[in-house]
């Protein structure tokens, strides 16, 4: 007659295995990237409150100033580019594809930044509540977007960190093979250089 396990000898041997695991880092990859892919939903959040707000901002100068069709134009082609150029979650470890999305943005930014400085130009539409309410908002957006890149940031830190350390570096190399280091923001190239005061 043979000697089979007992049940209670299975149920401890599953539970210390199971403590074992939960406390040797095998969740901190996944969990990890779910806040990484988390954070990246704020961030595309944060651009897309920006993009609705260009509508009603270059309706309300429009009126206003009508001449500067030029820059009217830009801000709409470059607000038209920025929502076409889409990065999913799956794509975060694509450093091209984040790329094609900061630079997008990035030509948004300056179109934006050139549509304000027209607007100085013009005494009735500085006053103008709409004007200054929408103008308002988009500087707190700008914010918003800058916290939620920041975060995303750190994110995307813990995440490639926890990739390359022990003891992620183990479970990266048997569970999570699939799992690539996920690209973060970089400042673009006119971030390097100081800008030029002319008076």
């Amino acid at each position: 007659m043979t000697r089979h396990p007992s049940r209670i000898g299975r149920f401890v041997t599953a539970l210390v295995l199971v403590l074992a695991l939960s406390s040797c880092g095998y969740n901190n990859i996944p969990t990890l990237e779910e806040q990484a892919k988390a954070k990246w939903a704020d961030v595309q959040n944060n651009y897309q409150r920006r993009a609705d707000l260009i509508p009603n901002l270059v309706a309300t100068v429009q009126g206003y100033a009508k001449q500067e069709k030029d820059v009217l134009t830009a801000v709409i082609e470059a607000r038209a580019k920025a929502t076409q150029v889409r990065i999913d979650a799956s794509q975060l470890s694509d450093p091209e594809k984040l790329k094609q999305f900061q630079d997008a943005q990035n030509q948004l930014t300056g179109a934006l930044g050139r549509l304000l400085v027209v607007s100085e130009n013009y005494p009735d539409l500085k006053s103008n509540q709409n004007f200054l309410a929408l103008q308002s908002q988009l500087e707190g957006t700008e914010n918003r977007i800058t916290v939620a890149r920041r975060d995303y940031i750190e994110a995307v830190r813990a995440y490639n960190t926890e990739l390359k350390t022990f003891p992620g570096v183990l479970w990266a190399s048997t569970f999570f093979r699939s799992n690539k280091p996920m690209a973060e923001f970089a400042a673009n190239d006119n971030a390097q250089t100081a800008p030029q005061v002319k008076f």
